[in-house]
């Protein structure tokens, strides 16, 4: 089986250990400044994101490469406008930074701009096993997903993973950030109930302005009542002033068992990069 990196091959030295981290091409500039800080082969994700064009999203993923971290571009499928176009992405971030790991997501729009509807499309292409892609990642929804049931995203997620394995290459779970520690290991536990050995990365808010917080937590369709944003560390009453992770990371570290399976951490910065990425050192040299 392909690998996926070589931290999956290890037990974390604590919670934050074998992180990843998420960056837009607009945040090169914070990407070169946090740099010296993050641990070398880390592996940031390129995103996808309308009114960035082709050239900025290659360009960072080049720069991923060249400062010594894995790079790992998003392919937004209903924002893929033809073949013709997702093959060239594709090969261009092959050739130009090296990329063998990428992460398909089926995108905002409501309708397919292209002949992709949904990330099992990209998957079924076989472009990325072409291409020489060893890992794939798909998202992960630990607090439901606003346009599918229960049943459903089981079914699909276990789909992709079988999909991506009978391809030869090594399927990857990246869930949407969380507030809900609780939340997120009962769906870990029946996620291997269900016989889904993948790795997971939990994705993380990084320490950001409240009110950045419950902006992204709108628009991912993340579970933000008061009684989460209490258990994370907000109060819905006093939303000036800043929150981190601390709550959350420091309750994966105490109840993650054998039983969740393998489990890292996925950092969305959404204070900045370099915030995020002092926020982590200062973990990993307290635990």
């Amino acid at each position: 089986m392909p690998v996926i990196h070589p931290n999956w091959e290890r037990p974390p030295v604590n919670m934050v250990d074998g992180y990843s981290l998420e960056m837009t091409a607009k945040d090169v500039d914070s990407l070169r400044d946090a740099a010296p800080s993050i641990a070398p082969e880390t592996p940031v994700a390129v995103t996808f994101l309308p009114g960035e064009d082709f050239a900025a999203r290659i360009a960072a993923t080049k720069l991923v490469r060249s400062l010594g971290f894995e790079p790992m571009p998003h392919f937004s499928a209903r924002r893929i406008t033809s073949a013709t176009e997702f093959e060239a992405y594709l090969a261009a971030a092959v050739a130009e930074a090296d990329v063998q790991r990428c992460f398909v997501i089926a995108g905002d729009p409501s309708e397919a701009e292209g002949p992709y509807d949904d990330s099992s499309a990209l998957i079924a292409s076989g472009a990325f096993e072409r291409a020489g892609i060893q890992a794939i990642g798909v998202g992960g929804h630990p607090e439901g997903h606003p346009n599918m049931t229960p049943d459903q995203c089981w079914s699909v997620l276990l789909d992709k993973c079988t999909e991506i394995g009978r391809r030869g290459m090594a399927p990857l779970i990246v869930t949407q950030f969380v507030f809900d520690a609780d939340a997120v290991l009962a769906w870990l536990t029946e996620l291997r109930a269900r016989g889904i050995d993948a790795p997971v990365r939990i994705g993380v808010p990084g320490p950001a302005g409240i009110k950045t917080l419950m902006r992204f937590a709108a628009r991912c369709g993340v579970g933000a009542s008061a009684s989460v944003l209490a258990k994370y560390g907000i109060s819905i009453t006093k939303l000036l002033g800043t929150a981190g992770p601390d709550k959350l990371v420091e309750t994966f570290e105490r109840a993650l068992g054998e039983e969740h399976g393998r489990v890292r951490l996925h950092f969305y910065p959404f204070g900045g990069l370099e915030k995020t990425v002092a926020w982590i050192n200062d973990y990993a040299r307290a635990h």
